[in-house]
């Protein structure tokens, strides 16, 4: 059987890029139960209002939705418990620290599939004013203008 890394993306975080500026990702597993996976595979998850938080020396990750797969036994995990994080001790320690800074937190971006293992892209990020955000959407305007003039010129 051939190894193979493709990546499946599942779900995104749309509204974390407007919320946040990300400083580094980190890309973590996801330790499941049950059938979240099968329901994780249909694309049954949503990460609106999810976050992580660092505790006892871990990683978890709150607010993750994976709705129940309806095929499964009689044993189906809370939808939104939550849910530890697998990264490397060295990537734990620094997270914890950045952290605990004033102004940082641990968003998730995506939930994909790498090969069949369910992994999360986790993102370092701090919190946007709301002047940021007003820059964020009239850069977005100017550059959807400039495409529609290029494209209607015929580029």
């Amino acid at each position: 059987m051939a190894k193979t890394n493709e990546e499946k993306t599942v779900a995104v975080n749309r509204k974390a890029r407007y919320e946040y500026h990300i400083e580094e990702t980190y890309e973590a597993g996801l330790l499941l139960e049950g059938s979240e996976v099968k329901s994780l595979r249909v694309g049954n998850v949503s990460l609106q209002d999810a976050f992580a938080r660092p505790e006892k020396n871990e990683i978890w990750l709150y607010n993750l939705h994976i709705t129940p797969w309806d095929k499964g036994s009689h044993f189906k995990p809370d939808p939104k418990r939550k849910r530890k994080l697998l990264l490397r001790k060295p990537e734990i320690r620094r997270l914890i620290g950045k952290v605990s800074e004033k102004g940082y937190a641990l968003i998730p971006l995506r939930v994909y599939f790498k090969g069949r293992w369910a992994k999360l892209e986790l993102a370092l990020a701090k919190g946007k004013k709301l002047y940021d955000k007003r820059q964020a959407i009239r850069e977005k305007e100017a550059k959807r203008e400039m495409e529609r003039v290029f494209h209607a010129r015929g580029f």
